[in-house]
């Protein structure tokens, strides 16, 4: 058991104005399971990468433990070769035989350590990977995004995986992975840094309770500035008006009046004044304490859609389809069957190659969303409903480039409309100025959900559009799907999205 103390740690991109670390301090064990929690563009990834010390930064990071990062960066010369022969060159000193063990404690084959690792399926890829970063010892590793374009049964084996280990940072946005496999939280607030024991279902019960607390604090506090302000209004109005009688009074009405009075009313009226200072720095006080209340409250804004009814109940329908791609030697699906009606949530369920993407990519073709032809050959009924509207959001990002300006002239999307939902899903002001290309993964995938929410549309076909997208954000969505139910058809791997999304499950 070490420690890993940060101490004021301040940190900010070259040529950016705003800091990602602010004078940040806390300290982390080194026997921790840490989950890594915060909206997209925090600064998770920076903080690993300074932890790798690949960035200089301000503040001092002291450890006593060396640094491992998944996933390792495989080259194109390392795709065409089998694991075992490039494995020492991703991690120092790798023995094979540990690298197996790790293999079998993820319930698979050591014979894909073997086969080319461009040829290895993503869940296979992920497994070989963290077979390596697991094979050494005293190492504390930084883990981000494990579980990205996985299926759901190499998720359960990486959860069931990694809760056996201990030792590293975990950055996901899977709040199943995260309740199965950390015992301690490091959270990036919006404004402040915290380190909590428990998972991310503890840690999220307690953020309710304290933003409820922080909300109830916050009213008290502005009805208390309200009578602050009321009482200085009549104490400073009284003030006023007296002061304005120390010269000049009727002797007939104000007979009673002395050539001391004058001293008096001064005296009383200055006493009044002090009153209202007073009254005014408890103002000012009550005021700091409010705005200190809410700096990390996460108050999510509610989004909005415009789905289209269209004049038909079933808006896609198949009977016993089947796709296989011209020159292969067997379909990769047939005998698919079901229906989609109007005001159901379809969810696309099965293992990494099963076809998922490739029907949505069919049913786009088909309904005219894209006329890029796929070299396939089909078999059995697709019919879709005529004049059918879609609004689709791609697994791929990588084709994203260019301004926001340049995205909306390519979609016909108004630029205000777009730049108003981006920040409702937790993006600055000042990354919305920000060509594309500059956006972390998580906030590309933000600008795809956001140009198809506006846009209305019969049926939202959504290919895997969670991934690297924060917690907050996923329970933003979530809202507004149960809120609106548009129909949709959808691949999602997040189990608990899934879960309460869907109205209906289909098994490829």
């Amino acid at each position: 058991m070490a420690q890993i103390n940060v101490n004021n740690l301040t940190f900010s991109y070259e040529g950016s104005f705003d800091n990602i670390f602010d004078q940040a301090s806390f300290s982390l064990d080194t026997d921790w399971k840490l989950g890594f929690i915060g909206r997209n563009g925090k600064g998770k990834t920076t903080f690993l990468n300074l932890l790798l010390g690949k960035y200089p930064y301000t503040g001092t990071i002291t450890t006593p433990t060396a640094f491992d990062y998944f996933p390792y960066a495989v080259t194109r010369k390392q795709m065409l070769l089998p694991a075992a022969e490039f494995a020492e060159e991703l991690k120092t000193a790798c023995e094979q035989w540990r690298v197996l063990r790790e293999l079998d404690q993820l319930c698979e084959d050591a014979r894909i350590l073997y086969r080319p690792f461009g040829t290895l399926s993503p869940g296979e890829r992920t497994k070989v990977l963290l077979a390596v970063l697991f094979s050494g010892e005293n190492d504390f590793l930084l883990i981000d995004e494990p579980t990205n374009h996985l299926d759901q049964s190499s998720r359960e084996t990486v959860k069931k995986y990694l809760s056996s280990k201990k030792g590293f940072i975990l950055v996901s946005h899977d709040r199943d992975l995260l309740d199965a496999c950390v015992d301690h939280v490091l959270v990036l607030n919006r404004q402040t840094i915290e380190v909590q024991s428990g998972n991310f279902s503890s840690w999220w019960e307690n953020k309710k309770r304290k933003d409820q607390f922080v909300l109830t604090e916050n009213e008290k506090h502005r009805r208390e500035i309200g009578k602050l302000k009321a009482a200085a209004d009549r104490a400073s109005r009284w003030a006023a008006k007296n002061e304005g009688t120390k010269i000049g009074y009727d002797p007939i009405k104000d007979h009673d009046r002395g050539n001391g009075t004058r001293p008096y009313i001064g005296a009383k009226t200055k006493k009044m004044q002090s009153r209202v200072r007073q009254m005014q720095n408890r103002i000012d006080l009550e005021i700091q304490e409010k705005e200190g209340l809410l700096v990390d409250l996460e108050q999510p804004v509610d989004l909005k859609l415009a789905p289209l009814s269209h004049h038909k109940k079933t808006l896609l329908s198949l009977r016993d389809y089947g796709i296989t791609y011209a020159g292969a030697d067997r379909p990769v699906f047939t005998g698919l069957t079901f229906t989609a009606d109007q005001g159901e949530r379809i969810a696309l369920h099965g293992e990494n190659g099963c076809g998922k993407s490739t029907l949505i990519k069919m049913f786009l073709q088909k309904s005219g969303f894209t006329d890029r032809p796929m070299p396939v050959i089909e078999s059995g009924h697709c019919e879709t409903a005529s004049g059918l509207i879609l609004s689709y959001v791609d697994q791929d990002t990588s084709r994203l480039a260019g301004s926001l300006s340049d995205f909306c002239l390519k979609r016909g999307l108004d630029l205000s409309l777009l730049g108003s939902i981006l920040r409702q899903l937790g993006l600055e002001r000042t990354q919305l100025s920000k060509n594309v290309e500059e956006y972390s993964e998580g906030q590309k995938k933000k600008l795809l959900i956001a140009a198809s929410l506006l846009t209305p549309a019969h049926l939202y076909v959504w290919d895997e559009p969670l991934n690297y997208i924060d917690v907050f954000s996923r329970m933003q969505i979530e809202k507004l799907l149960l809120e609106y139910q548009p129909t949709m058809l959808f691949v999602e791997h997040d189990a608990r999205f899934r879960e309460t999304i869907a109205t209906k499950m289909i098994t490829l």
